[in-house]
């Protein structure tokens, strides 16, 4: 007989240790149909998306429409192809945590689509917005953002940004080369990050343009669902009408972007958090050793309880740090910095101490005898570059830094 735990199959004790009391009605509403929705699109392939190898024909497509027809991509939008928030980076927050908590792989996946991407289309003409936003909200397209390169990550200074976009009458041409790109291996389009002379430009570039080059899939450690490329860019023709926001005004718009994202990675780490400690939980109740159960240990019991106080604290930074943005706030620092940096370290936190818990068994892939497997080799693997995708956390406590003492000291 195999046995394969899931998350799925144990309690949740954020029903009985989380209480929401502040937030709006529509959240909660939303955080239940997000629930539902990843359970029935989600769940059921997560430990696939966790661990096959990447490549174009295993982009998780059956996860992705599926979270589209159950209404998630319209999350993040208002107007008659939206939900209809009030909410709308809170509700998106939300349904990340709860993706997240099945897998992480696909919270990223959902950042890039519904977060990065949606909010470099707030900058783009509406006739663009109108051709691509139903799109995007079907599901019936992937949409990548893109600024990363090989040599520019956390920092996006024009010094350090190689790929170069040459203005002509009717728009620009493109050369240079993007590092890993979410969804590139399966989208139309791309919002890119390049430098005209010594300003910023955000584009919209279409990937079967002639001179697009889509590399192949990084093998990577963990997030095996969420494919990354380079993306090669070779005299690219680019319409005027392709420029996000004003001319010059790019680094603005990717910051804009990169703000929300640090958000949702935030969230992405409690649904991570919360699924490593309700495993450790259910595996402190059900193992026997020592003639009772593991959870009579006082030191796992209070190491939960931090970490579950941790978990709490982290969830109230991001639903904070999201309030800010819905409410007009263009920066939400320090709490965007904070939520990032704070929620993505109590996910590995978290994970270590539940493999810990859960011993060899935790450790291992499969029990080849028996079949019987846990995935919390999966999360210790994919909770690490929560700490370092979308500015690394280092870079994060550098900001609050910056709040907190002021840059006239600390530069």
């Amino acid at each position: 007989m195999t046995s394969t735990l899931t998350t799925h199959e144990v309690p949740r004790t954020q029903d009985t240790m989380s209480h929401d009391i502040w937030l709006p009605a529509e959240i909660a509403e939303l955080r239940a149909d997000a629930r539902r929705a990843v359970e029935e699109t989600v769940a059921p392939v997560a430990r696939r998306i966790g661990s096959q190898e990447e490549s174009v024909e295993n982009f998780p497509w059956d996860a992705f429409r599926g979270l589209a027809d159950a209404g998630m991509f319209a999350v993040p939008f208002d107007g008659p192809l939206g939900r209809g928030l009030h909410h709308r980076m809170l509700g998106t927050c939300t349904v990340t945590e709860e993706i997240a908590y099945h897998s992480s792989s696909m919270a990223g996946v959902y950042d890039g689509q519904c977060i990065l991407v949606p909010q470099a289309l707030s900058f783009a003409t509406e006739y663009m917005q109108s051709q691509l936003l139903p799109r995007l909200i079907s599901g019936e397209q992937a949409f990548s953002f893109a600024t990363t390169e090989p040599d520019a990550s956390s920092d996006l200074s024009i010094e350090t940004l190689q790929t170069v976009a040459t203005e002509t009458d009717t728009g620009f041409v493109v050369n240079g080369r993007k590092r890993w790109i979410t969804n590139s291996v399966v989208a139309k389009w791309a919002a890119v990050l390049v430098k005209t002379g010594q300003r910023m430009n955000m584009l919209l570039i279409d990937l079967t343009a002639d001179g697009v080059r889509v590399g192949a899939p990084d093998l990577k450690m963990g997030h095996r669902g969420q494919i990354t490329a380079d993306i090669v860019l070779d005299n690219v023709v680019v319409p005027r009408e392709h420029l996000l926001g004003t001319p010059g005004g790019g680094l603005s718009v990717a910051l804009s972007c990169l703000t929300r994202g640090r958000i949702g990675i935030g969230a992405a780490g409690v649904g991570v958090a919360q699924a490593a400690l309700d495993l450790a939980v259910h595996r402190l109740r059900t193992r026997q050793v020592f003639g009772g159960p593991l959870g009579r240990m006082q030191h796992w019991q209070f190491t939960l309880a931090q970490r579950a106080t941790e978990i709490e604290c982290a969830r109230s930074l991001y639903q904070k740090a999201a309030m800010r943005l819905d409410l007009g706030d263009r920066a939400a620092e320090p709490e965007a910095a904070m939520a990032k940096a704070y929620g993505t370290r109590v996910a590995v936190d978290t994970v270590r101490d539940s493999l810990q818990i859960h011993g060899g068994f935790g450790f291992a892939r499969q029990i080849a005898e028996t079949g019987e497997s846990v995935r919390l080799e999966e999360l210790y693997r994919d909770a690490k570059i929560l700490e370092i995708f979308e500015g690394a956390n280092e870079l994060q406590q550098w900001v609050i830094a910056r709040n907190l003492i002021g840059r006239d000291v600390t530069g």
